[in-house]
């Protein structure tokens, strides 16, 4: 009988040494993959605006489609102009010339570490594009193009974008989106920094 006993308690012990392990594993492997996860995505949100600004220096305006922003990378020239003298010397005696000269976008991107394969895929997800929005608002009394892109975080968090992770921390909410800039002023932050 006291066997028996021992035996029990021993099982019992074993259970609530795994219920302990398991509580202490769950909000770690949570805080790993999130940190993965939401690095990943701000990786390619950074891509994202550097190829919104190089678009915006082509055309003066923000993509409104994935689709247009490659075409215009892929066929588009930016103006490089270089200026031989000094203009903000007053003692430059010499004439100041400007030398206009087109490149192609394309060859610029890759420098810029923008891969346009794939660009609205959101890491993490089976195809999911990110959401983009663009077009030109009154800004205090002035024309400007403004853009946002973003997905919502329970898109790509996986089995964590449920709200029960939220335990772990009151910060987290998969709903929140993960995004950069903003379609009533002209900015371009993200909301990972």
């Amino acid at each position: 009988m006291r066997t028996l006993f021992s035996l029990l308690f021993l099982v019992f012990a074993f259970f609530l040494a795994f219920l302990l392990y398991k509580s202490i594993e769950e909000p770690i492997a949570f805080n790993n993959e999130r940190s993965v996860r939401d690095q990943a995505v701000a990786d390619k949100l950074q891509m994202i605006r550097k190829a919104q600004e190089l678009y915006r220096d082509i055309t003066g305006e923000f993509a409104p489609t994935f689709d247009t922003l490659k075409q215009v990378l892929t066929e588009g020239e930016l103006l490089s102009i270089s200026v031989i003298g000094d203009p903000d010397d007053p003692n430059f005696t010499g004439t100041i010339t400007y030398d206009t000269t087109r490149i192609p976008a394309r060859d610029t991107i890759a420098g810029l570490g923008i891969v346009l394969e794939d660009i609205e895929k959101v890491p993490y997800t089976e195809g999911v594009n990110f959401d983009i929005d663009a077009k030109v608002i009154e800004y205090q009394s002035t024309q400007v193009p403004v853009v946002q892109v973003g997905v919502k975080k329970a898109t790509y968090m996986g089995e964590y974008g449920d709200i029960k992770y939220q335990r772990y921390d009151q910060n987290y909410n998969p709903n929140a989106a993960m995004s950069f800039g903003d379609l009533s002023k002209p900015t371009l932050g993200g909301s990972w920094q």
